[in-house]
Formats: C-alpha cells, structure tokens, sequence
C-alpha cells in the first residue's frame, strides 16, 4: 500500500504544477474570448468571426499599447488618465499597487536599488529579501536614519510580506533575478533557479 501511496504522490507532484498553470492559462484565455469576442462579433463583417478571435484582438491591444508608449501624444494622454486615477479613492490604491509590482519586476528595469538581498536580523538568522529604496529625501523625518535601505520581505506561499529599515550593512546582495528569488520565496526555499519538471527527490531523469 506504501508503494501505491508513494507512486501517486510523484504522479501529483508531477501533474498538478501542469495542470494548475494550464487551468490558470485555460481562464486567462477563455475570458479574453468572452469578453473580447463579443466586441468582434459586433465590428466584424457577419461570418468572419472565428473561435479565438478575442483572444488575438487581446494580445494585438496589447502590443498596440506597447508601440503607442513611445508617441509624446499618448505620453501625455496617459500621464493626465494616471493624474485622474490618482485623484481617485481605492482604485488609486490599486492601480498603484498594480503598477509598482509590474515595474519591480519588469526586465528592463535597471534600477540598482531593485536588487536580492539576505538581510540578517539577528545572529544566524538571514533572511531573503528585495532592496526597494535607497533614498528616503521625499519621506517624513525620521522614516529612516542615513546609511539605511528599506528592504521587502516576501512571505512563503502568500501574497504579502513586511518591510523593513535595515543598516545598509545588514544586507548582502545576491546574484539572483527578482523572478528567481520570488518564486524560491514563495516555495519556501523548495524552487530552484534552473530545473526542468519536477521530479520527485532521488529520481533522476532517465
């Protein structure tokens, strides 16, 4: 019975990161369709839908968007929609939430102040964290003391975390990508950087 048990245990653990990131990309794609769709039903000529078709205007908008940021007309138009948002109890909130986590993970992003760290709080206690900000000038006095860096703790398998105001000399930056070090956060040390389907401990691929 312990060999079935042990069996199933590494088909699920196998099967289910498969099956949950397909359902979650199924979703995704599934409501592009239902609520774009209905737009290119309503804009196309009758017979040129296809399945599928909001899913392609979806992505389309996207990069539409994406070529739109480098015109001075949309810039402007954009800055006066976010002038508006940000006028905006709760969706201000929000929407710049959204937007700060997007950028912090962004791969373009160079700034140095985004980077991994292990930040010891206490004797052989380190722990892993992001370097969010360096300079405190637009804060209150009194936020953070000269020499310190704010620093985000993730926590594991939630949305969430702590931040913290560290000495500068608490941290020690680690050659990770922000990706990298936020799955391995949220998997509570068990993700690995590099790695193929996850295999079971002591089962080598063939």
């Amino acid at each position: 019975m312990k060999t079935v048990v042990k069996t199933f245990l590494k088909g699920l653990t196998v099967i289910l990161p498969i099956g949950v990131t397909a359902y979650i990309v199924y979703w995704l794609a599934v409501s592009a369709e239902s609520l774009l769709g209905g737009v290119a039903r309503t804009v196309l000529p009758e017979g040129w839908y296809l399945p599928g078709t909001g899913i392609v205007v979806g992505l389309a908008f996207i990069f539409g968007v994406g070529i739109l940021t480098g015109l001075w007309v949309f810039q402007r138009l954009f800055e006066w929609a976010e002038v508006l948002v940000e006028k905006t109890p709760l969706v201000k909130s929000l929407y710049g939430g959204v937007k700060d986590l997007m950028s912090f993970f962004s791969s373009s992003q160079k700034d140095a102040a985004n980077r991994v760290v292990m930040v010891t709080l206490a004797e052989n206690v380190r722990l892993l964290g992001f370097v969010t900000r360096e300079e405190f000038g637009d804060l209150p006095e009194g936020f953070a003391a000269e020499g310190e860096v704010s620093v985000y703790l993730p926590m594991s398998y939630q949305i969430g975390g702590f931040t913290v105001v560290v000495p500068r000399s608490a941290v020690t930056p680690i050659d990770m990508s922000a990706e990298d070090a936020m799955r391995l956060a949220m998997t509570a040390g068990m993700s690995t950087e590099k790695r193929g389907a996850a295999l079971p401990k002591g089962e080598a691929a063939e």
